[in-house]
């Protein structure tokens, strides 16, 4: 079993694993969400970030000890801890961030000093408006331009992951303050309603249909590489979060295929497309 994606540790396991494999303690998880703007899901307590997890989206609980929560992101499956002071109970959310990033406010008025930044997929629910801006359950005001309904997915992965355009490169990062390859296309994804794992050989397996050799690119498609991932612009150029740059970069598809491969990292692995 894929650690990633296996709920359970060395100290308890998630019920639905009863039969499978052996743990001390099978237990129900309980649901939570993330109360800090940006929250590191670490592969161990105070280890070292796989992936981050944004304010308002749900983390299922199985066990807190000696100051950290292990359990499943929400989103994706992914398993992991997180800091418990980083846990809340907010209500289900209403709307995500669909701006790069923006600003919470302690009331409606755009002068005032503001509480804190939120990425691009932030959770939010939203309980009353005023004037230019949203009020959310958590007593912040939000511009409501920045704001859209959890409920009306965008169209096109391709147009999200330019939002992120100029980001800083971040390994395991998924926010507008500093994003990894994998977090970009999943971002993309989730952003659009489609499904997607946290991790480039994880999304090299599940994402889209593989196409043959030397077939033509076209916007959407999905190129891999070993422990790396882009998205295609158009036929020649293609996004992606990279090291090379150490940002959110355009870079032709030629030119990434021949510096990767100059690089010592390999060729194309995979040349995939998303058929709706």
């Amino acid at each position: 079993m894929d650690p990633r994606i296996t709920p359970a540790n060395a100290h308890v396991a998630a019920r639905s694993l009863e039969g499978r494999l052996q743990a001390p303690r099978f237990v129900d998880p309980k649901a939570r969400r993330i109360g800090p703007p940006v929250a590191d899901l670490l592969r161990t307590p105070a280890g070292l970030r796989d992936r981050q997890l944004l304010h308002g989206e749900s983390f299922e609980v199985l066990e807190i000890r000696d100051g950290y929560a292990f359990g499943q992101a929400g989103r994706d499956g992914y398993v992991g801890y997180v800091t418990a002071e980083a846990l809340t109970d907010l209500p289900e959310p209403t709307h995500i961030v669909a701006a790069r990033a923006t600003h919470a406010y302690p009331a409606p008025d755009m002068k005032r000093p503001e509480l804190c930044g939120l990425s691009f997929g932030t959770r939010l629910r939203v309980v009353s408006a005023s004037g230019n801006f949203f009020e959310t359950a958590e007593g912040w005001f939000v511009p409501k331009p920045h704001l859209r309904p959890a409920n009306a997915p965008f169209k096109d992965p391709v147009t999200i992951a330019q939002l992120f355009f100029g980001t800083p490169y971040l390994w395991g990062g998924n926010s507008a303050w500093g994003i990894d390859c994998s977090g970009l296309v999943q971002a993309a994804y989730l952003a659009c309603g489609l499904p997607c794992p946290g991790d480039s050989d994880q999304q090299e397996e599940t994402l889209g249909t593989a196409l043959p050799p030397d077939s033509p690119v076209q916007r959407g498609d999905i190129l891999f590489w070993k422990g790396h991932v882009a998205l295609a612009v158009d036929d020649r150029v293609m996004i992606h979060a990279n090291a090379h740059h150490m940002a959110v970069a355009y870079e032709p598809v030629a030119d990434a295929i021949a510096r990767i491969v100059a690089q010592g990292d390999g060729p194309l692995t995979h040349h995939k497309r998303l058929l709706l």
